[in-house]
């Protein structure tokens, strides 16, 4: 232990924050009080006579199980500005979790009058789970804590500055905020070597309040780039692009989403993670839910392309759990990062090339599982989040199906053996619950999703402009795909969900309902259905569902139709036998346009073309 200044010859990992730059965050993601005399700023924590403090939270733990694995660090030392009043005295205890969440101590410090204190952390049992905190407690008067900082003594970061890249369309005050959040961090911005902030939309981030102090503040790192409308996939790949393009220095990308409620501390964590790395690793934030900012979506995830998911948790994964009450342990092998936050290295960029132009949906989960053929892993930190829009608040039943079940079966045919009657059973039963769920809009959208996926790579032509004005147009032939003001229609009964079907038997229940849809057997009159309880064995007894939107906005009609609902079945039914048939040279076309479709040539033509 020392109380002399620190020269601070490391890498700084990690900050302890005691509380958000966002008043709605809770204060219980930095740290863990129960004392209301203890004052909390950002950088700094103020304990009265007898009080305790922890930082034993989501924002306040370091990863050690994942610095272990994925660095040589032995050790790391945390650093700190104390102050005690006359009589008091601090104590520090550095304390330690193991992949079961048994808790043990460490060490334990005392401190009086005031000065700078560095105490090392040994990072040497941890491999399998486990993390690294300190607590806090002030005795005989009050005491201070301000500016702690986490060090990897004696080491330097490799001397890489990281281009940040944010794509937007029509959010120009969010685009602003996020890249603002990143350019007013100082030790932040010093790792920052250029952002590149493409502008999508018509309402141009250039006419945003606040972006001229944006540009002035990054100065000449800021390059502002508009182009047309190419979705996220042709928003992230323009920065990447431009951002690897012959010339520029060396930078590992890390691409952000425009609307996301930004912890700075979550971007250091992550470069200083990447920089430390034995070997590169793609680096991912996890997702904190917008409107329960406690909670996180998934702590990893990987993908199960034979059944064409992308929301499967790998082992020891968990699915929205609260942070303030659960703890992350064990270590997680993920599959991929989405990009709302995910830095990529240099080298897997240029091993890999760029990413496919699927306009929306896939291109993050694609290019990571391609990165991870190709030898660059994926790490989904703990303890490094950002606040993303919450999946479950808004609905599929848009044009976006269309591109994300599509995109889903090239993701499939490129990096899969891609089992032909195992795809089309995949197929046949996610669009056959679409039909009995009695949202004819959306399955249409999936069917000719199938059919472009099996016409082969020049749907891509345009990187997809044209598919979205068509699938939009063909949707609004369907009066499901309608959102209506709830007021609009009358109120009937609610129908309450039954339980839910044994997953062995699912296929069994969706013939089922199917048949007695066909036979007209369907309950008639019309009930009305919440959101959660949408589910199609449910809907798919009624004749008519008033349904209530993910979003909490409106209300879609669903209306049983024997013939349509039987034209849809025949043309799935056409569909799956022409996956069977020809999936083998389907998934052939796919794979050999991939140099092409991620080329730099091609990538060029679409950000110039009109």
């Amino acid at each position: 232990m020392s109380d002399n200044p620190s020269n601070r010859t490391g890498t700084l990992l990690q900050r302890t924050f005691f509380a958000s730059v966002a008043p709605r965050v809770d204060r219980g993601l930095y740290v863990d009080c129960a004392d209301s005399t203890v004052r909390v700023e950002r950088d700094r924590a103020v304990l009265s006579d007898g009080a305790e403090l922890s930082t034993n939270t989501y924002f306040g733990r370091l990863a050690a199980s994942y610095w272990q694995r994925y660095s040589d660090l032995g050790a790391v030392a945390v650093e700190f500005d104390y102050r005690c009043a006359d009589g008091a005295t601090l104590h520090v205890q550095l304390r330690a979790s193991d992949i079961s969440g048994r808790e043990r101590p460490l060490t334990v410090h005392r401190f009086t009058g005031a000065g700078r204190a560095c105490l090392p952390v040994p990072i040497d049992r941890f491999l399998d789970g486990g993390a690294v905190w300190f607590d806090l407690a002030a005795v005989g008067g009050e005491a201070s804590v301000e500016a702690a900082r986490w060090y990897a003594e004696g080491r330097r970061v490799r001397d890489r500055p990281v281009s940040v890249v944010v794509c937007t369309f029509n959010r120009p005050l969010d685009a602003v905020t996020t890249v603002g959040a990143v350019a007013a961090d100082p030790d932040l911005a010093e790792r920052i070597g250029a952002v590149y902030l493409v502008d999508q939309g018509t309402e141009l981030v250039c006419r945003a309040p606040g972006f001229d102090a944006l540009q002035a503040s990054l100065g000449d790192r800021l390059q502002y780039l508009r182009q047309p409308n190419l979705g996220g996939s042709g928003g992230f790949s323009r920065g990447i692009f431009e951002a690897t393009a012959a010339g520029r220095p060396v930078s590992d990308i890390l691409v952000m989403d425009d609307d996301i409620l930004c912890e700075p501390e979550s971007i250091l964590r992550m470069t200083a993670f990447a920089g430390l790395a034995r070997k590169p690793v793609l680096v991912g934030a996890q997702m904190l839910l917008l409107s329960e900012t406690t909670r996180v979506h998934m702590t990893a995830e990987t993908v199960d392309l034979a059944n064409l998911d992308c929301t499967v948790p790998p082992a020891h994964a968990r699915r929205g759990i609260n942070a303030l009450k659960v703890h992350q342990e064990q270590r997680v092998v993920a599959g991929y990062n989405a990009w709302w936050s995910c830095l990529i290295p240099r080298e897997a960029i240029d091993a890999v090339g760029l990413p496919m132009p699927y306009f929306i949906k896939w291109d993050d989960i694609e290019y990571g599982v391609r990165c991870g053929a190709a030898g660059f892993p994926t790490v989904t930190l703990p303890n490094a989040g950002v606040w993303h829009a919450d999946f479950h608040l808004k609905d599929i039943d848009d044009w976006s199906s269309y591109f994300g079940h599509r995109n889903a079966l090239v993701t499939a045919a490129l990096h899969s053996a891609f089992e032909p009657s195992r795809i089309a059973a995949a197929v046949a039963e996610r669009i056959g619950e679409l039909i009995v769920g009695l949202k004819y809009g959306q399955a249409a959208t999936e069917l000719q999703a199938t059919r472009d996926f099996l016409d082969g790579p020049l749907v891509l032509v345009d990187g997809g402009r044209r598919k979205l004005a068509e699938v939009n147009a063909a949707r609004a032939g369907y009066p499901d795909t309608g959102l209506r003001p709830a007021a609009d229609i009358a109120d009937p009964p609610i129908a309450k969900a039954p339980p839910e079907p044994d997953p062995r038997f699912s296929r069994a229940v969706l013939v089922k309902r199917g048949l007695q849809q066909t036979l007209g057997r369907s309950l008639p009159g019309q009930v009305a259905i919440g959101a959660r309880d949408a589910h199609w064995w449910h809907v798919g007894r009624f004749a008519s569902a008033v349904v209530t939107d993910a979003s909490q906005t409106g209300v879609r009609v669903r209306t049983f139709d024997r013939a349509l609902a039987l034209k849809l079945g025949r043309e799935l039914a056409r569909l799956c036998w022409e996956l069977r048939r020809h999936g083998p040279q389907a998934q052939r076309a796919w794979r050999e346009a991939v140099p092409q479709l991620t080329s730099r040539e091609n990538w060029e033509r679409l950000f110039t073309s009109d």
